[in-house]
């Protein structure tokens, strides 16, 4: 840990990528390629935006795939809800029969990118204040900035538990470098108080550069206090109005909106516009994604372009327990089953399974060999959703709350939600979840924060303890963190390992 803080908080940082202007694009250009330290960079306020652009880089650090399998995937498999055709990817398969240790691979890239991202968080929010620029643009920056810690000290603390919290550059001589972990309720606390900062930054609600935007701001508030009210803190009545509050502002604003088709959602057109309200940027022809050969069958001769993998795809369990009707579910919305081979696009296969649509870019199979989809991190159905469960929680089941999750059902060509008790309405409302935020890394964060799994032959929920996959595996208490990484623990011998690792 020791090394991976001190490279974050001087070198990484450092020599980063330098960017300009505000363009998507604009994140992967390289610029300003003079020589520099710490302590004389921080002079103008392009250095400002170039300590910022470094907080996003570690977002694409867990995406992306191969024959190893990808980062991403781990969220994934610990649902019950995934298969892979790839046997030498063994951090998946781990993962995937409950036999996970602390040596996966896939902890430690998130454990080490969340702490590159805030370390360079860190740096960017220390040193700014000094530099000489516009006060406004200073305010913007700064709230970039706390906004990404949030996001990387949110993914660690529900992935992890008590996690080191660290809010200021570390040095060779400071007394974090060697940091104590800290309680989950302190790093959610962090977090609030982070993005409290973002939100009165100034930014604007919705930003099509894909950068931070109040909207987005708000969009994460309203998930956050959402987990707080659950599992592990419990806060309950009051984060559920705190949650239904934030996720109403982002909905009266109108500023996002739902995509009319599914397939907008893997539409490189319409990145960080409609229903993406924040996204991991990437470009074609600069910085390509890399999961479009995870998505796709092993070696069915499907793509013009990309290696084959078959790394994950979904048990078909789930998909056919979707509702009778659900456009979801149907062929080429979120899953596919058929598809043309590359020696012969007038020959359709079937390929024996159930494969993720919704990630699935066509471009990049038929007529290039880069793909240029941003990967989701907030879509505004996630928002609605998070609203109508919020809602429910505080009031019961009310018109706006029924409305919410109905536009959600409305676009699957599914029949209103009405009538429902309380009850029946939270767990309408987690199925949506469920069938909705598919494959998007929200299932299992879910999953563990109501300590709830969905049974896919019941169609009811189970409680997460002694829930039995599909395939046969039995969640434990254990599977509700994940191990902290081997390397972290032998770096640093304050970290305690998670609870059966």
């Amino acid at each position: 840990m020791k090394t991976k803080i001190k490279i974050t908080s001087q070198w990484l940082l450092l020599t980063a990528l330098v960017f300009n202007g505000s363009a998507c694009s604009d994140f992967l250009e390289e610029s300003d390629k003079s020589n520099f330290t710490v302590d004389n960079y921080f002079t103008k306020p392009e250095h400002a935006t170039s300590a910022v652009n470094s907080i996003y880089e570690n977002l694409k650090t867990t995406t992306g795939g191969g024959f190893g399998g990808a980062p991403w995937m781990m969220l994934e498999f610990a649902t019950g809800l995934a298969n892979t055709e790839l046997g030498q990817a063994q951090n998946s398969i781990f993962v995937r029969n409950l036999v996970n240790t602390s040596d996966n691979e896939y902890s430690r890239v998130y454990w080490v990118a969340s702490y590159k991202g805030i370390g360079n968080a860190n740096l960017a929010i220390a040193k700014i204040p000094a530099i000489p620029m516009d006060a406004v643009a200073k305010k913007k920056a700064l709230g970039e900035a706390y906004f990404l810690r949030a996001y990387y000290y949110f993914n660690l603390v529900r992935i992890f538990g008590k996690v080191p919290l660290i809010t200021e550059p570390v040095e060779l001589a400071s007394t974090t470098l060697y940091p104590d972990q800290v309680g989950e309720e302190v790093i959610y606390k962090q977090i609030v108080d982070d993005l409290t900062v973002a939100e009165a930054a100034g930014l604007p609600f919705l930003d099509a550069s894909g950068r931070v935007s109040t909207g987005a701001v708000k969009s994460l508030l309203a998930s956050v206090y959402l987990t707080m009210a659950g599992y592990p803190l419990q806060k309950g009545a009051e984060y559920y109005k705190k949650a239904a509050d934030k996720a109403n502002e982002v909905i009266t604003a109108g500023q996002f909106s739902l995509f009319p088709s599914y397939n907008d959602l893997h539409d490189p057109t319409k990145k960080n516009v409609g229903e993406n309200i924040f996204m991991v940027q990437f470009a074609a022809t600069i910085q390509p994604s890399g999961w479009q050969t995870s998505i796709i069958p092993y070696n069915q001769g499907i793509s013009a372009y990309s290696d084959e993998t078959g790394a994950i795809f979904v048990n078909k369990e789930f998909v056919e327990s979707y509702e009778k009707g659900d456009l979801r579910a149907q062929e080429k919305q979120f899953y596919y089953r058929t598809y043309t081979l590359s020696s012969d696009r007038n020959t359709t296969v079937d390929l024996g399974g159930y494969y993720i649509f919704k990630h699935f870019d066509t471009q990049a199979h038929l007529t290039t060999s880069a793909s240029d989809l941003n990967w989701p991190l907030m879509r505004y159905a996630e928002v609605l959703l998070t609203y109508a469960e919020a809602a429910n929680e505080v009031a019961g089941p009310t018109a706006d709350a029924y409305e919410a999750v109905n536009k959600i059902r409305r676009r699957a060509k599914l029949p209103d939600l009405t009538a429902l008790t309380k009850e029946q309405l939270r767990e309408a409302v987690w199925k949506e979840r469920w069938y909705e935020l598919s494959f998007e890394n929200k299932t299992w964060f879910d999953m563990a924060r109501l300590r709830k799994a969905f049974n896919v032959t019941t169609k009811a929920f189970d409680e997460f303890v002694g829930h039995k996959f599909s395939y046969g595996p039995v969640l434990k208490e254990r599977e509700l963190l994940f191990p902290i990484p081997t390397a972290e623990i032998r770096n640093n011998s304050k970290l305690q390992q998670n609870k059966g690792y």
